[in-house]
């Protein structure tokens, strides 16, 4: 046996199965292939089984999502900002991983829309991206000259006037289909 092949890298049973418990937590929360390829060290092949195993069903196929339009929007972007908070408070206060900053945050804002009754419109891949936009610099956190609050903006946007959209909603806010009917049933 030579040298070269005595030293090559041993994958330690250890960080293997750290690597595994997150990808099951991930699952857990509803993240995509390309998400568990992203955050750990496992072969696809692994990851593939491990998410056949614990969901019974192939991954879905496709592309993430690749746009911060979707996040500038009026309910996605309070959505979104109330994930971004909690996770930025979680880094200031706590000593974690940014991914178990991205796990713990989405976990305390699907609770927090369980509490107040509110579908959660942020997947957890979605919020996985949102973290990394933000981290980027693609997206900031700008506060409202209205409320205080720091809501997700375009790094671009006059901050010295800037007002959320839950202090000036859009004309058409809350007037869906699916409202007018239930005012029509009424």
């Amino acid at each position: 046996m030579t040298t070269a092949a005595r030293k090559s890298p041993i994958r330690s049973i250890v960080h293997e199965s750290r690597d595994i418990e997150r990808a099951v937590a991930l699952i857990g929360l509803g993240a995509r292939l390309q998400v568990l390829e992203s955050e750990t060290n496992l072969s696809y092949e692994k990851l593939l089984r491990l998410y056949k195993e614990i969901t019974g069903r192939s991954p879905s196929k496709g592309q993430l999502p690749f746009s911060t339009d979707w996040f500038l929007a009026w309910q996605p972007n309070i959505h979104a900002s109330l994930f971004e908070n909690i996770r930025q408070s979680l880094l200031k206060t706590v000593a974690l991983e940014d991914i178990d900053a991205i796990m713990k945050a989405y976990r305390q804002y699907e609770e927090q829309m369980q509490v107040c009754g509110i579908e959660p419109l942020l997947s957890f891949t979605r919020a996985w991206r949102l973290s990394r936009f933000m981290d980027a610099g693609m997206l900031i956190r700008t506060r409202c000259t209205c409320c205080g609050g720091h809501f997700v903006a375009d790094p671009y946007v006059n901050a010295r006037h800037y007002v959320c959209g839950l202090c000036k909603p859009p004309a058409r806010a809350g007037k869906g289909r699916a409202e007018g009917a239930l005012r029509a049933d009424a």
